[in-house]
């Protein structure tokens, strides 16, 4: 993806939503693979996913800050290609163990139960933690809740 499609991109989405901010804030996709950014991006498209998950290990070992409510991002498909804008509206950070139901069904996968969420993300973290630690059952979660504000 060039600058210039993401600038085009932010222009469309700030004439659209005006309150977002000038500058063009990070883009990125969800997941460690292509098929995980197309999928996760659908349920985001659909409102289906309004939540999301990080294990706070890949976050330092990333050097990314932690999400902060009011924050906009880019998300990305697949191909790097821009496809909507989402807002932070709440962050949580809790060991993977008392990650909430609630928090589960807002990220939209498998039967949104929190039985499924733990088995989807345990796999996950599991097969691609970048931390030291690898998956634990108390391995700090940054819960990450948003808003889709703009899809074209």
């Amino acid at each position: 993806m060039t600058d210039m499609i993401l600038d085009r991109f932010w222009a469309e989405a700030r004439s659209a939503v005006p309150t977002l901010p000038v500058a063009v804030p990070e883009a990125w996709a969800f997941g460690a693979t292509a098929a995980h950014a197309d999928e996760l991006l659908t349920l985001v498209l659909d409102c289906a996913k309004t939540g999301t998950a990080s294990a706070m290990q890949d976050v330092k070992a990333d050097g990314e800050p932690v999400p902060e409510v009011g924050q906009a991002s880019v998300i990305l498909d697949s191909r790097g290609q821009p496809r909507a804008v989402i807002v932070t509206t709440a962050v949580d950070i809790v060991p993977f163990s008392q990650v909430s139901a609630e928090h589960a069904y807002s990220e939209g996968e498998g039967d949104r139960s929190l039985a499924a969420w733990r088995e989807i993300h345990e796999r996950f973290w599991a097969e691609h933690c970048q931390g030291a630690d690898g998956f634990s059952e108390d391995m700090l979660v940054v819960c990450e809740r948003f808003e889709s504000v703009f899809a074209p």
